[in-house]
């Protein structure tokens, strides 16, 4: 396989300053054909419609994952193309063009983190191919456990792609009519929020309920970015609702690092953190609130902290990230180096807590709590006022 990775359009044949951070793994490259017809912007369309209509799913969990199916079907009238499909078939009777679209399991991709280590339905534009290789784009943008994602454009021998496992989905789309320009909201009332909360916190098994959660907290966290993107790009509001959708954004990114925090821990046999279901329902209520017209971080304590206590943590944090530890130590926020995300932010929880021999209080990792040397030294001494000692070492 040929496979050529980049994080941005250029050598990848995306539109110029596509979003990709922005959609979800079949929303993105829907978005790739609706601004290269129709311009800038018009991907966003895919978030004109704001929706929490959360529905049953296994283990007795209700999601809000889409169906890439229904994704497919209800693109065109949203994008302004026209459609042949879906169909399901063999990958090998699959013959690439300008608009084909395919959706398949992502664990027989080569060119995504998810190959050969997880199943999931995961698209591509299959665009072009001669009698020996089919080639294409791949614009998914994500971290995940296993690396980064990135735009991507890919090359496979046909006998590789004719060995993906299937059958497959595929759609051929054309231009048509203009993308859609207002935007709309389509939020489940009070009820719907309690009963999806109660389900996840009453769940017994919990490292499968914040598994899920995770993936929960990040596709509600996406779709408010993608709503938010496509209001700020119709003008929809003034700057002072501009300013709160913004916040409110903030808000939901920070709960979905929050929950992979969470489920790290339970993960690892360590106490659940009481703080990510209270703010999720928290959120969705703001939802309305926002859209329709939590713990907050330590406060500062002003100086004085231990020494050897921000030197420690510092050290940590510039291993993980592979910076000099004396920028961390100068008052450098950890999110402001391109190394940071939320894999990284657990990883320095994880390695402070072995290296320390201490333990966070579980309430007080909320993300706020966890992007600076000095507020992550401010929770340690809170969660173990014997912090200083053991960084020390016994008295001589």
């Amino acid at each position: 396989m040929d496979t050529d990775i980049a994080s941005t359009g250029a050598g990848v044949g995306l539109p110029h300053d596509f979003p990709a951070e922005l959609y979800d793994c079949v929303q993105v490259n829907l978005a790739v054909l609706a601004e290269r017809w129709h311009g800038p912007g018009a991907g966003l369309a895919l978030g004109a419609c704001l929706r929490f209509r959360p529905v049953p799913a296994g283990d007795g969990l209700p999601s809000v994952e889409p169906d890439p199916l229904r994704q497919l079907a209800e693109a065109p009238a949203v994008l302004g193309f026209t459609v042949r499909g879906p169909d399901r078939r063999q990958a090998a009777d699959i013959e690439p063009g300008p608009g084909l679209l395919v959706v398949a399991d992502a664990f027989g991709l080569p060119w995504v983190p998810y190959a050969g280590k997880r199943h999931l339905e995961h698209s591509f534009l299959a665009e072009h191919g001669d009698p020996a290789r089919i080639g294409g784009i791949d614009a998914y943008h994500n971290e995940t456990p296993w690396g980064a994602a990135r735009p991507c454009r890919w090359t496979l021998d046909r006998s590789e792609f004719a060995a993906l496992p299937g059958p497959v989905v595929l759609a051929e789309f054309a231009r048509a009519a203009a993308p859609r320009s207002r935007a709309s909201t389509d939020l489940a009332p009070d009820s719907v929020i309690d009963g999806y909360v109660r389900a996840y916190a009453e769940h017994p098994d919990r490292e499968r309920a914040l598994q899920q959660l995770t993936l929960e907290t990040w596709l509600l966290t996406r779709a408010r970015a993608l709503h938010a993107a496509f209001l700020r790009h119709t003008n929809a509001f003034d700057g002072a609702a501009e300013d709160a959708v913004a916040r409110h954004v903030r808000d939901w990114e920070s709960l979905t690092e929050q929950t992979y925090l969470a489920h790290r821990r339970v993960e690892r046999g360590r106490a659940e953190p009481t703080g990510p279901l209270p703010r999720l329902a928290e959120l969705l209520r703001r939802d309305h609130e926002v859209f329709e017209q939590g713990t907050g971080p330590v406060e500062p304590e002003g100086p004085g902290l231990p020494g050897e206590v921000r030197h420690a943590i510092a050290s940590v944090a510039a291993e993980v990230l592979g910076i000099a530890e004396e920028r961390l130590l100068a008052g450098e926020p950890l999110t402001g180096t391109p190394s940071f995300n939320s894999f990284r932010m657990v990883e320095i929880v994880e390695r402070l807590e072995t290296r320390l021999g201490v333990e966070f209080d579980p309430d007080a990792l909320v993300p706020e709590n966890l992007h600076d040397v000095d507020t992550i030294a401010r929770v340690l001494l809170r969660s173990s006022p014997q912090l200083v000692r053991a960084v020390r070492g016994p008295a001589r």
